[in-house]
């Protein structure tokens, strides 16, 4: 008989091991490289109860939820745009695939040039990470659509609004939610590296000054604090994916 397993089990049993694993590191390594969980947390807490801390958590917040916003609009126009026409989309998909193979960090001096340093910058190098991965799952989206449907929508003369509510949207809706939630975690880090080499505030900027002042406790703090936001999100939109592609199964 199968033994079913509690919600969440599996989720609670990889943090005890992650945490188990990092107890041990820093038993090994030692205070110098890397900060034990238990005075990690005890940071984060302290850090979180004033407010410079909230200062760089709001600068992160706002440049990432630009650039999120940027790069799922545009990488949406992209991909619906292309995946709708087999010639564009023939055409799009290997300039795609060369543009997402390039080292985004290369750019980040036309980046500066082009936008300077401070947000817009921050943005354009959070955006620029996460636009053309939801552009090709969208494409690839469109493109997985079954023929018949599309063939179906046009005998029936819907218009573009009901061909996207009725066909489009139910069809490829759960790729493009995976594309969306690779383009959120490619944001969020282009987001981050962009405060890192070209910012003075944010959870980027407070990572070098600790790396440049050997601040353990403030790395794995924003470290910690980073994977629980990036987890928790994704966690969310796996399950909304997951949803999605049962209700199109069904």
């Amino acid at each position: 008989m199968k033994l079913l397993q509690p919600p969440g089990a599996a989720a609670v049993l990889l943090t005890v091991i992650l945490l188990a694993a990092w107890q041990a590191v820093f038993m090994i390594a030692g205070p110098l490289a890397i900060a034990s969980p238990a005075s990690t947390f005890a940071y984060l807490v302290q850090q979180l109860s004033g407010p410079d801390f909230w200062v760089h958590v709001w600068a992160t917040g706002q440049a990432f939820l630009i650039a999120l916003l940027i790069a799922i609009a545009g990488g949406l126009a992209i991909g619906l745009v292309t995946g709708l026409s087999a010639t564009a989309s023939q055409t799009a998909e290997p300039l795609l695939m060369a543009a997402n193979s390039i080292p985004k960090i290369a750019l980040y001096p036309v980046v500066l040039l082009l936008f300077g340093i401070g947000l817009p910058a921050k943005v354009a190098f959070g955006a620029i990470h996460g636009i053309i991965p939801v552009a090709i799952f969208a494409m690839n989206a469109c493109r997985a659509i079954p023929p018949v449907l599309l063939k179906t929508s046009a005998v029936l003369r819907l218009t573009p609004a009901e061909r996207i509510r009725s066909v489009l949207l139910p069809s490829a809706l759960p790729d493009i939610v995976t594309g969306i939630r690779l383009g959120f975690a490619l944001t969020l880090i282009g987001t981050i590296l962009g405060e890192m080499f070209g910012s003075k505030s944010g959870l980027g900027y407070l990572l070098m000054t600790a790396i440049g002042l050997q601040n353990t406790q403030m790395i794995m703090s924003v470290t910690v604090l980073l994977i629980a936001f990036a987890a928790t999100v994704s966690t969310a939109l796996l399950a909304w994916e997951r949803r999605l592609r049962q209700r199109r199964g069904g």
